[in-house]
């Protein structure tokens, strides 16, 4: 079976708090992936709470973000109408909870990555993921997703390449 990880297509990453030209740039293209995709799609949400401003995280970056149940928090509408799984919530870069999901499938072919932020969740995901299934080939295909910036988004392909990570 192919899996597809869809990682935090958020509206606060999209056109939210922390959105960006480049993030809204690939939501039709992330749309397009998950409705041709040929297999199993899993979303991740980043899920932080009120008190954010309070945890490292928040002391590191203090934009208050993706707040649970708030607008912010969403899956963009477009791709959550498509989304059959639950979402993943996880209160850091990497989900251990991906990590669960994906150990309950059977005979994985190939998991590819879309989503946001390339340089922040992506490779924290793409990396745990990884870590504990280093015989699954990943795949991430770099028009599905964005960074913090071009150069961001171009480092973190070229730091997963180099762990042997498929880049499209």
């Amino acid at each position: 079976m192919k899996i597809l990880v869809v990682v935090d297509m958020q509206n606060d990453f999209i056109d939210g708090v922390l959105g960006s030209a480049e993030a809204v740039k690939i939501v039709p293209y992330v749309e397009q992936k998950i409705k041709s995709f040929d297999g199993k799609v899993y979303f991740t949400r980043d899920t932080h709470f009120e008190d954010y401003l309070d945890t490292q995280e928040g002391h590191n970056l203090p934009v208050k973000h993706c707040v649970k149940d708030t607008d912010g928090w969403q899956i963009h509408k477009s791709l959550d109408a498509l989304r059959k799984t639950e979402a993943i919530d996880k209160i850091t870069f990497g989900s251990t909870e991906l990590i669960d999901v994906l150990d309950r499938e059977e005979e994985i072919e190939s998991i590819t990555f879309v989503g946001l932020c390339t340089d922040i969740c992506v490779i924290s995901n793409v990396m745990t993921v990884k870590t504990f299934f280093p015989e699954i080939p990943l795949i991430v295909d770099s028009k599905g997703c964005a960074g913090v910036t071009p150069l961001s988004h171009n480092t973190a392909l070229d730091a997963m390449r180099a762990v042997q990570v498929e880049v499209v």
